[in-house]
């Protein structure tokens, strides 16, 4: 309240063309809260504008090992379930519901020991192909690979991704990492992953051999380099409902 009052509501009689979001840090402990509070606030802020549904761009969280100076074979050591990982879904929610908004994806970006990582450009320059998108028209392409789809084929699993552009690349050149499949365990293990047909993914796993769920990403420091044919890369994202460490519904 006190922000809002002091910051927000002595500029609501000026004109605004969007607004650029960038926090959640704060909030990861309590991400499955975030969703609805993220969507509240896009809507709050338009209403009081009130000039419709202007461009809300959002800066996904960035990778961080919260400061616990890991090297990077533990972190990979095995998949886990974070906190951030469900901030940035949040993130995602609260896009996919709402019309005009829109998140920045930074896996590549971050820095491990930093909160603040120090690469800005790159922040700056998506946000801007987003807003180049959305709030002035022009056809680019200003998203990364978006999941669309699932299925099973015998002990595989093929994933689908649109804003693909020419066709799905890794930004290192080498076989896509940061994926990992489970079965009615819920157990997550790391997957064999290859890109198909530059549009699709394909998930093995030796030691899962009926996968049902698929999660990218999930982890407070992603190591992961899925993008498009433009170099943007892929959200993390996970294909099962399983419930959120951070929902308190499911708690005592």
């Amino acid at each position: 309240g006190e922000l809002y009052n002091a910051m927000l509501h002595p500029v609501l009689p000026y004109a605004v063309s969007g607004v650029i979001w960038y926090q959640g840090e704060s909030n990861a402990s309590r991400a499955w809260q975030y969703r609805q509070l993220f969507t509240d606030l896009i809507q709050n802020w338009r209403m009081d504008w009130g000039q419709g549904n202007f461009p809300f761009l959002a800066v996904q969280l960035a990778p961080w090992d919260k400061n616990r100076k890991r090297e990077l074979s533990a972190i990979l050591e095995k998949p886990t379930d974070s906190d951030w990982a469900e901030l940035r879904e949040a993130q995602n929610y609260a896009a996919s519901r709402l019309p005009q908004v829109a998140v920045a994806v930074i896996t590549d970006v971050g820095d491990k020991d930093d909160i603040h990582p120090m690469k800005k450009e790159p922040v700056g320059a998506r946000l801007a192909l987003l807003a180049r998108q959305m709030a002035y028209g022009d056809q680019v392409l200003a998203r990364g690979p978006e999941w669309t789809g699932m299925r099973r084929d015998k002990e595989k699993v093929v994933l689908t991704f649109e804003s693909v552009g020419d066709g799905l690349k890794t930004l290192d050149g080498e076989a896509p990492t940061g994926f990992a499949v489970a079965g009615e365990d819920k157990v997550f293990h790391w997957a064999k992953a290859e890109i198909h047909s530059g549009r699709e993914v394909h998930l093995s796993s030796e030691t899962v051999k009926e996968p049902v769920a698929v999660r990218y990403g999930w982890s407070d420091f992603p190591v992961v380099n899925l993008a498009n044919s433009s170099g943007l890369p892929a959200s993390p994202f996970r294909t099962d409902g399983w419930p959120a460490t951070t929902d308190r519904r499911n708690q005592d």
